[in-house]
């Protein structure tokens, strides 16, 4: 079996170590010759965006193709690349999968949000996944092809994590009243990406997250406590002088289901809330 990334970032790698361990084979786009090294150490075979015929190639060998790139003003970068390798090979992987996030539900005053809830994005980052959501579910309908959308939220691991922002002093506790949200552990995320590939279905929209959604003064201090250190004193929202990007994230609050998941690709989170994830990753070293 043959898996193909396009952006190879930290959620992929944890779905490459993954699957390579099951025997699969894995190949990623780059664009930098540095970027062809790393992949290739990873034992990931590297593949450039600038050779059409070698896109086309890897389409037609893959059985599996995984999208994580962000979009930007244009679109889907993944869209624009992947979808004439696909034409150019005539080529149906039994499973096409789209990494989106859950900040395309935007803000919902702590309520519960499920794949079916209203799309509501407060920023141009979240109308953007909105749009590349669309975009890649069209053309799964237009195409023949089995499209499914992974919504995702906050992602955390070994090497990001509150662990790292306590150790460079960087963390911080902001007290934001009411405000809550969701994250998972990039191990469940991978396993819950290769749940979804052993199970294709068209369409199909999951949110992958924990179980326990939670305010980030929360967890930034069960993870000082971890460390043994004293957690950050709690800043007033209103006192702590975010950016803009900073202040979006704090006015949106939410909790996440992801029964969906667990009913229809048989997925647990073997991290199922912050307190195991955090523990997992400081065993991990990190």
């Amino acid at each position: 079996m043959r898996l193909f990334i396009f952006g190879f970032g930290f959620s992929a790698q944890a779905l490459a170590r993954r699957v390579i361990a099951s025997g699969w084979s894995v190949a990623a786009s780059f664009r930098r010759a540095e970027a062809a090294e790393a992949l290739a150490a990873a034992g990931v075979e590297p593949v450039p965006l600038d050779e059409p015929a070698a896109l086309a190639a890897q389409m037609a060998a893959a059985q599996a193709v995984l999208v994580t790139a962000p979009p930007g003003p244009a679109g889907c970068p993944g869209l624009a690349a992947l979808l004439p390798a696909l034409a150019r090979a005539g080529a149906y992987p039994d499973w096409l999968g789209y990494l989106s996030t859950t900040g395309v539900y935007g803000d919902r005053g702590g309520g519960w949000v499920f794949e079916e809830s209203r799309l509501a994005a407060q920023s141009m980052e979240g109308a953007r996944r909105v749009a590349a959501e669309r975009d890649w579910l069209d053309v799964g309908r237009g195409m023949g092809l089995t499209v499914a959308v992974l919504r995702l939220p906050g992602i955390y691991g070994p090497g990001r994590s509150a662990f790292d922002r306590l150790r460079e002093g960087r963390a911080r506790r902001i007290a934001a009243p009411g405000q809550v949200f969701s994250r998972i552990h990039v191990d469940d995320l991978a396993a819950g990406v290769e749940a979804s590939i052993a199970r294709p279905r068209a369409g199909g929209i999951y949110n992958l997250c924990d179980d326990e959604p939670a305010p980030n003064s929360d967890v930034v201090a069960y993870a000082a406590g971890l460390l043994g250190l004293e957690p950050p004193p709690e800043i007033p929202l209103e006192a702590a002088r975010l950016t803009p990007a900073a202040m979006r994230f704090y006015g949106e609050s939410k909790r996440v289901s992801n029964a969906r998941a667990k009913a229809e690709l048989g997925w647990r989170p073997a991290y199922p809330t912050y307190r195991e994830g955090l523990r997992a990753v400081l065993a991990a070293g990190g």
